[in-house]
């Protein structure tokens, strides 16, 4: 079975492939001091609960936008489960298509992986809208190429920040208002979030199709895509909640045959 490990900037899911599935997810916060050892600890104790046994992992994949965090995670792949991970952005593990942007240009693991992953249940001509620490915007080209995109604060980012700046405005959950009115502090920050970050997707999407000068689909994924879906139904195209881990098994795959075949 293949260990499926996505490391974002606030938490780290782990999720098990057995070929044709994913059987589990497992979600813990992302934290650069933790070891291999604690990691092994914690998925272990997960793993019996669901009945599986650490023998029956048997390959490791993993997408990190946190590099410090990369080490410990390649420790666990090592040392519990006998396999040398495939990394997404190391020059070994290999994507289908070569991403087409300014030499010498970072592009960050998981906007990768989401190309690849929207690029097989979609097609070509895409922008995926990941609501994630930052709101990014992934343009995919017509070959499934990765070719360039937006990057805006996340909404969570964003709240706590006005909570910080601001010492008489609260710390709010966002929710969709029920007016765009507010009539005290909480609606008021609500519906400025709310509206404010739907009309940064309508129009960061309206321009990239202009620019690009054809049909776009419009594909969310994130924990907040879901809410978006509320304010218009014509915002997105599809939403996609495990777009990171079809992904994930996708380069894995084909690096997969890449060294069978070699």
């Amino acid at each position: 079975m293949l260990l499926c490990i996505d490391c974002g900037n606030t938490n780290t899911v782990f999720s098990v492939w057995d070929g044709k599935t994913f059987l589990a997810h497992w979600r813990i916060m992302t934290d650069h001091r933790r070891t291999a050892d604690e990691y092994y600890v914690w998925l272990s104790s997960l793993m019996q609960l669901n009945r599986f046994a650490d023998m029956m992992i048997t390959d490791c994949i993993i997408s990190s936008t946190v590099p410090r965090v990369v080490f410990n995670l390649r420790v666990l792949c090592n040392r519990y489960y006998d396999t040398r991970p495939y990394v997404v952005g190391k020059p070994e593990t290999v994507l289908p298509v070569a991403p087409r942007v300014d030499e010498g240009t970072t592009v960050g693991p998981d906007r990768l992986v989401n190309t690849v992953a929207a690029f097989d249940r979609y097609g070509g001509d895409l922008v995926v809208v990941d609501f994630g620490t930052a709101t990014t915007f992934d343009v995919v080209d017509v070959d499934g190429a990765y070719i360039g995109g937006a990057i805006a604060p996340g909404v969570n980012l964003s709240l706590e920040a006005l909570h910080m700046g601001a010492a008489s405005l609260p710390h709010v959950d966002i929710t969709r208002p029920q007016a765009v009115i507010g009539t005290n502090t909480v609606a008021c920050i609500q519906s400025g979030v709310f509206w404010g970050y739907t009309g940064l997707v309508r129009e960061i999407c309206a321009r990239i199709t202009a620019e690009r000068d054809r049909p776009m689909k419009i594909i969310a994924t994130g924990g907040l895509a879901p809410l978006f879906e509320q304010a218009d139904s014509l915002l997105f195209d599809s939403s996609d909640d495990d777009l990171t881990m079809h992904g994930l098994r996708l380069i894995f795959d084909y690096n997969k045959e890449l060294a069978d075949a070699g």
